[in-house]
């Protein structure tokens, strides 16, 4: 199935977060009037954060910091410091999030003129957000402890519930994780709704190890052995596996699996304007979306004239769900409630 066009409004969606360093690029240029600085909440893998601000800086001489989160986190952190907020621009991370922002008035208005190359279904109608790169979710899964349960490579939802499996999958929690909330939505649109959801989560929920904060540690719990299969957006896991994580391989469930757009934005009431924007120009740009593979992030990315790689997964050979955002973010606080109080604290039994 090829990848449909989001429904884009920016009144929502919604979720999740994984708090990690601080990372900080050289340079003494200044801005136009602003600090000669910016903030970034950067919600990609830490290495790429790195290199993103490094390549930012060396182009524009404007320093750049980062903090690595989730998406859940950003939200929270913008909220609690909206008056006065600690970051200038948001970079990476799935969309859902980026529209609870705009729903809570985090979130600026700004028209790049570097989007207007970007297909319109990877961007917000109200040039809330722009799409850099999109992932799919998939069972990143280790072969050796597959073989020594007997176990063969999960192809659907449906043999992840395998007995065989007990305490053998590792995810993340849909009220931290974009990714995790991903696999929820996703279960809402196969079964049927909230409540069909909600059920396969509980079937599911005696083969969880535990429920990470990071939606990319499920991969890595999987690459060491602790379990046989995490649930990842699959450019992660073939990340994984590159830097040494050799058991590891990457399956799509064939009856669907949902995906991410990974968005930028610039912050409402952002100290440094001016430098925010020549920084969304930059994370839209060619340039800066071909940064990820020189740090084996694969993500499909959003420009036309951006490098293509063998190791990305191909959107037409998977079967993706109709994934409504903009749905998915207006039922997210519903659901994440349910999800706390029906299935994470319940025993494994």
């Amino acid at each position: 199935m090829k990848l449909k066009a989001p429904a884009l409004t920016a009144s929502a969606l919604a979720l999740t977060l994984s708090l990690a360093a601080c990372g900080s690029s050289d340079g003494d240029g200044s801005s136009d009037g602003d600090s000669g600085q910016i903030t970034i909440a950067c919600g990609a893998m830490e290495d790429l954060c790195q290199k993103w601000t490094e390549a930012f800086t060396e182009k524009t001489g404007i320093k750049a910091n980062f903090v690595r989160l989730s998406s859940g986190e950003t939200v929270a952190r913008l909220a609690s410091a909206k008056d006065s907020p600690e970051f200038d621009v948001w970079h990476g991370g799935p969309v859902d999030g980026y529209g609870a922002a705009v729903e809570q008035g985090l979130i600026a208005e700004y028209a790049s003129p570097e989007a207007e190359a970007i297909p319109d279904k990877y961007k917000d109608p109200n040039h809330m957000w722009t799409g850099v790169y999109v992932g799919v979710l998939g069972f990143c899964s280790n072969q050796s402890v597959l073989q020594n349960l007997g176990v063969e490579q999960p192809n659907s939802w449906d043999d992840l519930l395998d007995p065989k499996l007990k305490q053998q999958v590792s995810t993340a929690h849909p009220s931290t994780s974009g990714t995790a909330f991903t696999t929820l939505w996703t279960q809402v649109v196969l079964n049927g709704g909230d409540e069909g959801g909600l059920d396969y989560m509980k079937k599911l929920h005696p083969n969880v190890l535990q429920y990470t904060k990071s939606g990319t540690a499920p991969g890595q719990v999987a690459g060491r052995g602790e379990v046989a299969v995490g649930l990842v957006f699959s450019h992660d896991c073939v990340k994984y596996k590159e830097e040494g994580m050799s058991d590891l391989e990457v399956s799509f469930p064939e009856e669907g699996t949902g995906y991410e757009v990974g968005g930028v934005a610039m912050i409402k009431g952002a100290k440094n304007e001016e430098a925010a924007k020549k920084y969304i120009d930059f994370a839209i740009s060619t340039d800066a979306q071909n940064i990820g593979q020189t740090v084996g992030s694969y993500q499909v990315l959003t420009h036309p004239d951006a490098k293509v790689d063998d190791r990305m997964v191909k959107l037409d050979d998977v079967n993706l769900i109709d994934y409504d955002f903009a749905k998915a973010a207006a039922e997210k606080p519903g659901l994440t409630a349910k999800f706390d109080e029906e299935i994470a604290a319940a025993p494994r039994d």
